[in-house]
């Protein structure tokens, strides 16, 4: 019986040892032997942060907002204001110091969203109070300043370089524990539609990130930052080996401008895109598996229409790098400064043309405050990225927000009349004074809301 569990022990340790040296490369990029990853971690480990963050909340008792309970318990409607408690709240993070001299540290925005106060923990124990220079909601950055000497930095990569395959290291501040490493490799490149920011063009790993490795560095063998660790699905909330992280050339444009401006001003070049449906593919001739975004609609005096893109262009590349959907084009145009000309590639009618776009200010929408009534204190704009009317801003307990609309709704139909633009929504209101039947487009989701 025990020669057999022997025999098996074996075995297991074999595997074991079989998967330990095969989780990291024999040797370094110059050929050298390479056993672990310590020399490089003594170099960069001072440069990740823990970030800290407190807040404070409002809280009440949600019962003597409810009409039933008021009424049920003979509560005024004019009864004095009840008494406000606060409640400190308190959350953790990382981020990474990639400007020693200036004290400059990046982190993700949802990090620090809503702080009163940010903290940065070094390593070595000290703690300074961080002042928050500015934001990319979009893209999911902060950048912060702390007052701080005796820095560590880590360097940039090229993320445009990286492949499926190479070997990575997360450093970060999980559950609140400290500063921990895991290893990895990057799983997949260009991740996009997963909804969790404006912007995405995502590298996957299955290096272990968890809650609070947010904002912390994804570096290479050598390490340089090649992203910063901002996402991760997994249905219990902990790692299941699917992360996410934020390319280091997308950063750079935003921080940059956010150093420089204290906010980052993106552009546009006036093309209204969408995706390629199978059905699309044949009413264009499209080639089986073409990928790209097609142009649905151009604006008069953008920058495309001068340069002399058309609608029914398939647009394929920006600066030859190549585009595979309207969300990876909206990503390329939104990284890029006002001002920045751009090489933008099409496929119309089978033959590849380009041309030279400036990027320019997004243009003013003009903005509509109805006075229907069962709208009042709505505001639209036309959706500058397809068809439809968005809803800009909503007064609080409103007829209309108490119907259940919320800023950022697009209309894309009302009283069963389709809305492409501002005119229609006026034309469709005037149908009925007393009833609305809106159709809405909520972040991909479609449904009907009635309002009477």
């Amino acid at each position: 019986m025990f020669p057999k569990y022997k025999a098996y022990l074996s075995i297991l340790a074999l595997a074991l040892s079989f998967s330990v040296h095969a989780a990291l490369p024999a040797n370094d990029a110059s050929g050298k032997p390479l056993t672990s990853l310590s020399p490089m971690l003594k170099k960069v480990n001072s440069a990740v942060v823990n970030i800290s963050t407190f807040s404070t909340q409002e809280v009440y008792n949600p019962l003597l907002n409810d009409p039933f309970f008021r009424h049920f318990f003979q509560i005024p409607d004019q009864m004095p204001q009840q008494p406000k408690q606060q409640r400190q709240q308190q959350s953790a993070g990382s981020g990474v110091i990639v400007d020693k001299d200036k004290g400059v540290v990046i982190t993700n925005y949802h990090v620090i969203k809503g702080a009163d106060e940010v903290h940065v923990g070094l390593i070595d124990g000290r703690d300074f109070p961080a002042k928050v220079v500015g934001f990319d909601s979009e893209l999911d950055i902060a950048v912060l300043k702390i007052p701080a000497t005796n820095l560590n930095e880590i360097d940039f990569s090229d993320s445009s370089q990286l492949e499926v395959g190479d070997f990575v290291v997360a450093i970060g501040n999980p559950f609140g524990l400290g500063q921990t490493v895991t290893t990895g490799i990057v799983s997949a490149l260009g991740r996009t539609g997963l909804g969790i920011e404006g912007y995405e063009n995502f590298i996957q790993t299955d290096a272990s990130i968890n809650p609070g490795n947010s904002g912390g560095a994804l570096v290479n063998l050598t390490g340089k930052l090649v992203g910063i660790n901002t996402a991760i699905i997994g249905p219990t909330g902990g790692n299941i080996g699917i992360g996410f992280a934020i390319p280091v050339n997308m950063i750079k444009g935003s921080m940059a401008q956010i150093l420089d401006h204290g906010e980052v001003r993106r552009g546009q070049i006036g093309v209204n895109i969408q995706d390629v449906t199978p059905a699309l593919k044949q009413a264009f001739n499209l080639k089986n598996g073409q990928q790209g975004a097609l142009v649905a609609g151009v604006v008069d005096g953008a920058p495309a229409k001068k340069a002399g893109i058309k609608a029914g262009d398939l647009i394929i590349a920006v600066d030859d790098v190549p585009t595979t959907s309207a969300g990876q084009l909206r990503t390329q145009i939104g990284m890029k400064a006002i001002g920045d000309n751009i090489k933008v590639t099409v496929l119309r009618e089978d033959e590849k043309k380009q041309f030279n776009v400036e990027i320019e200010k997004p243009r003013q929408a003009a903005a509509l405050a109805t006075k229907h009534k069962l709208l009042e204190g709505v505001q639209f704009e036309n959706n500058g990225d397809g068809e439809g009317v968005v809803i800009t801003k909503l007064v609080p307990n409103s007829a209309a927000a108490f119907s259940g609309l919320r800023p950022g709704d697009i209309i894309i139909g009302a009283n069963r009349i389709q809305v492409d633009n501002l005119r229609d929504l006026n034309a469709a209101l005037g149908r009925s004074n007393k009833e609305m039947l809106l159709q809405i487009n909520r972040n991909g989701r479609i449904f009907y809301i009635a309002i009477r």
